[in-house]
């Protein structure tokens, strides 16, 4: 029986409620489309797939954009069975997107105007056909996403099957260079079965808004739970304080998904007061811990609303755990809190492979129906990243004696910077490259603004000199911003090393923090 699949969910609420309305673009005059006149333009789109751009639903295709409800009918084409969505982060450098784009071997990609021109230029070096441009810009491409749709009538709103593959998501790489995450039917939709199961998230009569990146796993849940239980799902093109605040109090949105980082940003802009919010009932976060000083602020500014904080990664189909609302004091608020429903974790030795007992600190592992089906041609490290069909995520933790997770390191050394994951080693492959550099670790460090900022510190080789501002230039020509180091530290002595010479980076997180809490003094 074939339930796990986004058409089971969404094609009842449009019979449902066809003239409910679905989408709102708080963006270029705010489009509004109801349920029925969104599935019409998906299905026209996936119809267009098939007839004019030649996809099979196995063959994947990119969308280097902001956020839009083109997007969003982009996403739901592909979970009809349209193809494989290959969703871009805008932010990458050129050289990560293409190297994506060839490694995934896309042929059409998807672009608004304000990221045509990169799209245009990529096409010479990997094996892009066609470049479909998503607005109205006057801009090099090959065809028009709105000339798609009015060219074809829709197409059947056939079932995909749950084991077909459905998104592409590239994460940074360990090794310098990211891999494509292959997520199926049923992952996607067991993640919003979980969430909803434990939490009613969702109810019918929600405004959702939608604002963290459509190219993240973290914004799956608002561009695939909001439609399949009913909602309206709000869109902004981009995360801005001042306007997030404009849109919450004018559409009366009662939920809302955001990172720490944003948060703060909301509750110290100065068009903020509590009372534009008071139509909102719930607030999801992720990405980073929320410091302590901040989830007090939360809680006092929406002493009504339910609070959750969610841990999870593109692997798994972004969730794992929650935290509730309950659980926002005392010693719990530390935690990433509990599995959901349908999702097993553990805390195992990472090197054994046997469970640890409760409070012991060992890798967490999980296993659930939202787990990845692999990485995108690289069977090794997909053996690597399961052990006995349990997926290991690589951090450190423990389990209380109520199974609240807590999160204590990370094995493979990700910093998490305003909610994006930055892998240091692929950092410290960039920094390494400079002439100048003898040895380089990239750690994260504590950040008020961001959770974790990027810290490099780096050796000089001998005979060389090199500047702080220097480096991070040489960084910033290669990498995504959010990925360049936020200060560099400059060193003539080694780095402190392992008996089976790997650098001592907790002891280097160590020495950082005695350091800034001598400086405070």
């Amino acid at each position: 029986m074939q339930e796990a699949n986004f058409p089971r969910l969404l094609i009842p609420v449009v019979e449902r409620q066809p003239d409910r309305l679905a989408v709102i673009g708080a963006y270029d005059g705010g489009y509004r489309a109801t349920y029925a006149e969104h599935l019409d333009r998906v299905l026209r789109l996936k119809a267009a797939f098939g007839r004019e751009l030649s996809l099979a639903k196995d063959d994947r295709f990119a969308v280097l954009a902001g956020n839009s409800h083109r997007y969003l009918e982009l996403w739901h084409a592909a979970l009809f069975g349209a193809g494989v969505i290959n969703p871009l982060n805008p932010r990458l450098a050129a050289a990560e997107l293409e190297f994506i784009l060839r490694d995934s071997r896309t042929r059409v990609i998807f672009a608004d105007s304000e990221h045509a021109p990169v799209a245009e230029r990529l096409r010479s070096t990997t094996g892009i056909e066609k470049v479909v441009l998503l607005d109205d810009g006057d801009l090099p491409h090959d065809m028009r996403y709105e000339d798609l749709l009015s060219a074809h009538a829709p197409a059947a709103a056939d079932e995909p099957d749950e084991d077909d593959v459905v998104v592409l998501m590239y994460t940074g790489g360990t090794t310098g260079t990211p891999k494509g995450v292959l997520l199926q039917q049923r992952a996607q939709v067991s993640t919003i079965y979980h969430m909803d199961f434990m939490y009613r998230y969702f109810s019918h009569d929600d405004v959702c808004l939608l604002n963290t990146p459509m190219f993240h796993v973290a914004g799956c849940l608002g561009t695939m739970g909001t439609p399949a239980a009913g909602n309206v799902a709000l869109i902004q093109r981009s995360f801005d304080p001042a306007s997030t605040i404009a849109a919450v109090e004018e559409h009366e949105v009662t939920l809302l998904g955001l990172v720490p980082t944003m948060l703060s940003m909301l509750l110290t802009h100065p068009d903020f007061t509590p009372e534009k919010f008071r139509t909102v009932r719930g607030v999801a976060y992720g990405g980073s811990p929320m410091p302590e000083a901040l989830i007090r602020r939360v809680l006092e500014v929406f002493p009504g609303a339910e609070l959750f904080q969610v841990y999870g990664m593109t692997e798994m189909a972004a969730v794992l755990t929650c935290l509730r609302t309950a659980d926002h004091r005392g010693e719990r608020a530390r935690s990433a809190g509990r599995a959901l429903p349908g999702v097993r974790v553990e805390v195992r030795d990472p090197e054994s492979g046997r469970p640890v007992p409760r409070g012991g600190v060992g890798e967490v592992v999980a296993r659930s129906g939202s787990a990845m089906l692999g990485y995108w041609e690289r069977p090794e490290e997909t053996g690597r990243a399961f052990r006995d069909g349990w997926y290991r995520t690589g951090d450190m933790g423990y389990l209380d004696d109520d199974g609240y997770l807590f999160l204590t390191d990370r094995l493979k050394d990700m910093i998490i910077s305003g909610g994006e994951n930055v892998y240091s080693t692929e950092v410290e492959n960039v920094l390494a490259s400079h002439p100048a550099v003898q040895q380089v670790a990239v750690i994260g460090v504590p950040s008020e603004a961001w959770g974790e900022a990027v810290h490099a510190v780096v050796v000089v080789r001998d005979g060389h000199e090199v500047t702080e501002e220097e480096l991070i230039g040489h960084a910033r020509e290669r990498l995504a911003g959010y990925k360049v180091p936020k200060s560099v530290e400059l060193r003539t002595e080694p780095l402190p090393m392992s008996a089976a010479l790997k650098v001592l980076k907790r002891e280097l997180r160590e020495e950082y923090r005695a350091r800034e809490k001598s400086t405070r003094k």
